[in-house]
């Protein structure tokens, strides 16, 4: 029991050779309170002390591996009562062999058996109940811990999910753009394939646990936009406009791609001349801001499957955070606006 409740062993011991103390010399001026001599009282006491701790050492091995429930409930209290009732008599035995010509002493151990059963009990009976009390602690701890790390595993699960997903989607569109492109303009489908590899080799290999800086997350978007400007060719123009500071910040990775791969569907379709796009990146306070403007028709109808980019997102950061505010989008006249605050962890 004090085994479980301490971190070590050796402090374990250390509490149970104190509390064995502090009953040796409790006792010993109790009973030179009554008129026994002190070598007499400590040597009483000294036996006492043992037979407690004995008890103590019998309790913590018994409930150390087993813990009474249900039915069985009724042995935290049977077995104080017994191992107690073998502790006094033990010291009824030892203590009168020891003094076995001292009546006085002899008369003191008969008529104050039941006290010293009472008291032994007693205590042992709170040692038991500790014991319970530390034990079902850890169990509720050690239950705790499994489900904050099942948590973790989940969380992190469906975070490498949502960024296989993204991949696929950016691949499969980049895909369909070479397939139109092998027999009209092969030299750009053999281009656009290059820095498709340049960009998957990237982007790949990367832990999607460990942040980048903007400055670094840059380079890749640009190699991506590379990819796309093959697609729109000069139709697609895109802006960016960071300041030093905000190059310096750090973000999870790839989470600005799938926001202009956004803008870019939405931006350009149904739309036949040049398009432009806005990045701006920006420190407020202890946020990352990013803005992603592109124009867009009310007029015209919603593409299937609008919105992946952004729930995808938004669904990052609320397992990153745990937050649903750091991600606004909304529509003003012919210009869509999303804007992305990211926490910085330093």
């Amino acid at each position: 029991m004090f085994s479980k409740a301490f971190s070590t062993p050796a402090r374990a011991n250390w509490v149970i050779q104190g509390a064995g103390l502090i009953w040796l010399l409790v006792t010993a001026l109790l009973l030179s309170y009554y008129g026994l001599g002190l070598s007499m009282a400590l040597t009483d006491a000294a036996i006492y002390a043992l037979v407690f701790l004995g008890g103590v050492v019998v309790l913590d091995r018994i409930f150390g591996f087993y813990i009474p429930k249900g039915g069985n409930t009724w042995l935290l209290l049977i077995l104080p009562l017994v191992l107690s009732l073998i502790g006094v008599l033990v010291h009824r035995y030892v203590g009168g062999w020891i003094f076995e010509e001292e009546e006085s002493y002899h008369a003191l151990l008969k008529n104050h058996f039941y006290l010293r059963w009472a008291i032994l009990a007693m205590m042992e009976a709170m040692v038991t109940l500790l014991a319970i009390v530390v034990s079902k602690l850890e169990q509720q701890e050690a239950s705790q811990k499994r489900e904050l790390h099942i948590m973790e595993l989940s969380k992190e699960a469906e975070l490498t999910q949502l960024r296989q997903q993204l991949q696929p989607h950016f691949l499969f569109n980049s895909l369909n753009s070479i397939s139109a492109l092998v027999i009209s303009e092969s030299k750009k489908a053999r281009e656009m394939v290059l820095q498709l590899s340049d960009f998957l080799r990237g982007t790949i290999r990367k832990d999607h646990q460990t942040w980048v800086s903007l400055e670094e997350e840059m380079a890749y978007l640009k190699l991506y936009l590379e990819i796309e400007k093959v697609r729109f060719g000069h139709r697609l123009q895109v802006d960016f406009d960071s300041s030093t500071e905000a190059s310096q910040l750090q973000l999870p990775q790839l989470l600005i791609q799938p926001l202009l791969e956004n803008a870019i569907k939405h931006g350009l379709y149904g739309v036949t001349g040049e398009v432009n796009i806005r990045l701006n990146a920006a420190k407020r306070q202890n946020y990352l801001i990013l803005t992603v403007e592109n124009p867009f028709d009310p007029a015209t109808p919603a593409q299937h499957g609008t919105g992946f980019g952004l729930s995808s997102i938004q669904r990052r950061l609320y397992l990153l955070f745990g937050r649903n505010d750091l991600l606004t989008k909304g529509a003003k006249n012919d210009l869509f606006r999303v804007e992305l605050k990211i926490p910085q962890l330093k």
